[in-house]
């Protein structure tokens, strides 16, 4: 069972020089923080516009799929297509006939799904991609956009006293090689947890720093502090992390958290999981969401980085409710990591400023 749910963008674009005549398919994946992920095309030799255009849908849900893609919207210029697969136009042509099957086979394997009408304008990378294919006369593959392809990876030190469902979600992102990052180390409060033999499963170095085991909070989070910086931690994440520590100077703005509801709103001492998601629906509130912020020393008050937000339904439990912010929070935390480690964020006067 997989513990996180992808967001991935799709620009599709197809082409034929002559119709039928030399023809070409392209897309490009990106995540939803902007990142790409793939960018291809595909020389067809002879073939029609229509065949171009599905071809490229079905290209792109494969790709999709193959990477984890559990949500997706898909941008193309084709009304036609668009029209075809949202059921507003009946599929008239036998050529296309089986292509539109195949489409539709696969978006029902996704959890949501949305295809969409573009402009030509708003569709360059697809339709320069499939350009280049037809004058090449040969498939395409671009390198993903990465930013940050050629720098160093940051070095992540998550601290888990759960599950470590939050820690699963971020290997997920760096191994398919959207979050320049690595795991240097993980440090559990507790050591019986399900998130420790995760965390050995991956062969991530994993430390057990029990609150109870010292004195008091500065020698705790003396130990922390001193596990984090033998590890070389550029940035701080507490995945589900439940024990008070002193953030230390030295990590002054590189400690994150990720909370499951839409701060200032619902924080504070004791305010996590279930009590939040109950509070929001005894409020009778219409949104909620998740919020990733920089941590001080005091619950749920440090500069807020990213916030999404999902509906609250009418007939929501705290369960059903905290499954639909996790959602988002599979997004929002490897987003703001992610400005973190291209240097786009700063804090002045309390409040997180992200460079474009």
């Amino acid at each position: 069972m997989r513990d996180t749910k992808y967001e991935i963008i799709v620009h599709i674009d197809g082409g034929s020089r002559g119709n039928p005549g030399p023809a070409a398919a392209g897309f490009t994946l990106t995540d939803s923080a902007g990142t790409q992920l793939q960018a291809k095309a595909f020389f067809l030799g002879q073939a029609t516009n229509n065949v171009a255009e599905y071809t490229s849908l079905v290209k792109a849900l494969e790709a999709a799929k193959q990477i984890g893609a559990e949500q997706l919207t898909v941008f193309s210029d084709s009304e036609l297509l668009v029209r075809q697969i949202n059921g507003q136009y009946k599929v008239k042509s036998e050529l296309i006939r089986p292509f539109f099957r195949q489409a539709v086979d696969l978006l029902a394997e996704f959890k949501n799904w949305r295809v969409q009408h573009i402009t030509r304008e708003k569709n360059e990378e697809a339709d320069k991609l499939v350009n280049q294919a037809l004058n090449l006369g040969s498939d395409i593959e671009n390198e993903p956009e990465l930013a940050v392809q050629n720098q160093k990876p940051i070095r992540l030190g998550v601290l888990i006293s759960g599950g470590g469902t939050t820690l699963i979600n971020i290997l997920e992102y760096i191994k398919h090689g959207r979050l320049n990052a690595r795991v240097a180390v993980v440090i559990s409060s507790r050591s019986t947890v399900a998130g420790v033999e995760r965390a050995k499963n991956a062969g991530l170095d994993v430390k057990i720093v029990r609150k109870k085991d010292h004195p008091g909070v500065d020698e705790f989070s003396k130990r922390i502090e001193q596990e984090l910086v033998a590890a070389n931690v550029d940035l701080v994440i507490q995945g589900g992390w439940l024990c008070l520590w002193k953030i230390p100077d030295r990590y002054e703005n590189r400690v994150m958290n990720i909370h499951p509801a839409l701060l200032p709103s619902f924080g504070g001492q004791g305010m996590w999981g279930y009590h939040v998601h109950e509070k929001v629906l005894k409020a009778g509130c219409k949104i909620s969401g998740c919020t990733v912020h920089f941590c001080t020393n005091e619950y749920d008050k440090g500069p807020i980085i990213v916030q999404r937000t999902c509906q609250v339904k009418g007939d929501d439990t705290p369960e059903t409710l905290a499954a639909r912010v996790f959602e988002q929070e599979c997004i929002a935390y490897p987003q703001a990591i992610k400005l973190f480690a291209e240097g786009k964020l700063s804090v002045q006067d309390g409040i997180v400023k992200i460079k474009p």
